[in-house]
C-alpha cells in the first residue's frame, strides 16, 4: 500500500474546475458547486491545519468523503442529512442548506484547542472547567463548546450559548433541537467507536435548514473533524504523561507546532515520504474506524471525477 500511495502523489487532487457542475465556492478542503438548488461537494486531497491549506495528501479526499458517507448512513435515524447521492469516491451530491452561523463542537476529553485554551486560563465557549485538569483527561461529562462559522480566510472563534441566543444567531427552539441532536450524534459515535476499540474524543457538526427542517451537513466523524484515540493504551499512557495513540490529524498539528508553525509565517516543507506517511495514517484509520476495506487505484482523480459526474448529470 505504501508504494501505491507514493505512486499516487503525481495525481493528487489539489484543485478542481468542474464548471459544468455550477457556480464554484472553494473551502479549505472541499470544492462546492451549486446548480439548480443542488450542491456538489468535491473532497480534494488538500491538507489543512490552523485554518491554512498546507499541502496535499494522496487519497485523503477519498478517505474523508467515504468516511463521511459511512457516518451519514449510520446516523440518518437521528437527524436528516444533506446527502442525495455519492456518484464518485470523492463526491457527494447534496441538498442545498441554509447553514446556521455556528458550529457545534462536542468534547469528551481535554485535548487540542480545548486544552490549549484551558492551559492559558481561558474558558471554553463560556464554560469554566474545574482547576487541575490534565492534558488528555476525560471530562466529567460531555461539554458543548460552539464556535462561530468563520468566513473564508478567517478563524472560527469560540462563542457561548448565551452569546448565540443574545445575538440571535440561532433562535431558542432551534438551538435546543441542535443541542439535542448534537449530543445524540456524539453518543452514537462513541458507541460505534468503542466497538472498534476507540475513544471518540471530540468532534464538530454543522447544521442547516432544508425547507425549515434541521439538517446535518458538511462532514461527520471524519479524521479532520474529530479526534479518535486507541482505548486499550489510553489509561496507561495518560497516567504516564504520554500522548494517546491517535487516529486523527492531531499529530500533524503537533508536528507543525514543533516546527514553530501555528498558521503564520512560511509553511514547513512536507516531503513526499512525510505525505505518504500521513496518507497511510488516514487509510489505516479509515479501516479501523469503519471496519471496512479501503479500495483505491493509482491514477488521475480529476479525470475520474469529471467522467463520473458528466455521466451522472447527463
Amino acid at each position: 500500500m505504501k508504494n501505491l500511495v507514493l505512486n499516487q502523489i503525481p495525481y493528487v487532487l489539489n484543485e478542481t474546475n468542474f464548471n459544468f457542475l455550477g457556480e464554484k465556492y472553494e473551502g479549505k478542503v472541499r470544492d462546492n458547486y451549486l446548480k439548480n438548488g443542488i450542491r456538489f461537494l468535491v473532497t480534494t486531497d488538500r491538507q489543512s491545519a490552523f485554518d491554512k491549506v498546507l499541502t496535499t495528501i494522496p487519497f485523503k479526499g477519498q478517505v474523508l468523503n467515504q468516511m463521511a458517507v459511512h457516518w451519514f448512513k449510520k446516523t440518518a435515524h437521528i437527524v436528516d442529512n444533506h446527502i442525495i447521492d455519492y456518484p464518485d469516491p470523492n463526491v457527494v451530491v447534496a441538498k442545498e442548506c441554509e447553514m446556521l452561523a455556528v458550529e457545534m463542537v462536542v468534547r469528551a476529553c481535554l485535548a487540542g484547542g480545548g486544552w490549549r485554551d484551558y492551559e492559558a486560563g481561558k474558558s471554553l465557549s463560556g464554560i469554566e472547567l474545574p482547576k487541575g485538569l490534565k492534558k488528555y483527561q476525560k471530562l466529567p461529562e460531555l461539554i458543548l463548546t460552539p464556535s462561530t462559522k468563520a468566513e473564508k480566510g478567517k478563524h472560527d472563534l469560540p462563542i457561548s450559548e448565551e452569546e448565540i441566543l443574545a445575538q440571535g444567531l440561532v433562535e431558542k427552539k432551534l438551538w435546543d433541537e441542535c443541542k439535542e441532536k448534537t449530543f445524540a450524534l456524539f453518543r452514537l459515535g462513541q458507541e460505534e467507536a468503542a466497538k472498534q476499540g476507540l475513544i471518540l474524543v471530540d468532534t464538530k457538526y454543522e447544521f442547516g435548514l432544508v425547507d425549515g427542517k434541521l439538517t446535518l451537513a458538511d462532514e461527520i466523524h471524519t479524521m479532520d473533524s474529530s479526534r479518535y484515540w486507541l482505548e486499550s493504551s489510553y489509561q496507561e499512557r495518560f497516567e504516564s504523561g504520554l500522548d494517546p495513540e491517535m487516529l486523527d490529524k492531531e499529530p500533524i498539528r503537533q508536528w507543525l507546532i514543533a516546527q514553530n508553525y501555528m498558521g503564520d509565517g512560511p509553511i514547513p516543507e512536507f516531503t513526499d515520504e512525510h505525505r505518504a506517511e500521513i496518507a497511510m495514517r488516514y487509510i489505516d484509520a479509515f479501516k479501523i474506524i469503519t471496519a471496512n476495506d479501503f479500495n483505491c487505484e493509482v491514477g488521475s482523480v480529476d479525470e475520474r471525477i469529471e467522467k463520473n459526474m458528466r455521466n451522472y448529470i447527463a
